[in-house]
């Protein structure tokens, strides 16, 4: 099984490089249009704000190649972090900014969602497991994350995996068939973490 990890400039590379090592798998690290074809699964990690990340992606024109690997041949995706906001119709950082529209929903401010709370968002939190999904086996309800954001998904609760509280409920999951997508940053929350890579990996 071939494994991209693709770098479009905003996404902590060698970190989840090393996890997926540490799994006895050998991921590659590709920013051209012309490799993305030579891979089975796909993870698109992200940090920084979403109209930048669509730039990067239209700039180094992957997202045309990213949608007929992941839409029209099915092949797996993970978006992490922002990598997971960008899946989705539309982000208001920066202004408004259509996403890859993979998914359905929009990426809010956790201020206009009504949060109180410091932000951004930093730190472990636990999730709350919403539904049984392959994407969570082995991994307990309440288990600790790594969580870095101001923006989260607002979207339906037909693909809602787990959610966290901060202050308000947030998405911190979500899988609809082939595409996952988490909030917080599996490659720095320890074994909960590790756990979910490999079930991305053997899924």
């Amino acid at each position: 099984m071939k494994i991209a990890i693709i770098n479009y400039e905003a996404g902590n590379l060698f970190s989840i490089q090393k996890i997926i090592e540490d799994l006895n798998y050998q991921p590659s690290i590709i920013s051209k249009r012309s490799e993305l074809k030579n891979f089975d699964k796909f993870i698109l990690p992200g940090v920084g704000s979403f109209s930048k990340a669509m730039k990067n992606l239209k700039k180094n024109e992957l997202i045309e190649e990213m949608r007929e690997n992941v839409i029209q041949k099915k092949k797996m995706l993970l978006g992490i972090c922002l990598g997971m906001q960008i899946l989705f119709d539309e982000g208001s950082e920066d202004g408004d900014t259509q996403g890859l529209k993979f998914l359905n929903g929009q990426v809010k401010h956790l201020q206009s969602l009504g949060c109180k709370l410091n932000l951004p968002h930093i730190g472990w939190n636990n999730i709350n497991i919403k539904k049984n999904h392959s994407m969570l086996k082995n991994i307990l309800d309440k288990s600790d994350f790594y969580f870095a954001n101001n923006y989260v998904v607002d979207c339906s609760d037909e693909i809602v995996v787990a959610t966290t509280d901060y202050g308000v409920p947030i998405v911190s999951s979500v899988a609809k068939d082939y595409i996952w997508g988490v909030q917080f940053h599996p490659e720095k929350s320890s074994s909960s973490g590790k756990q979910l890579i490999e079930n991305f990996l053997k899924s």
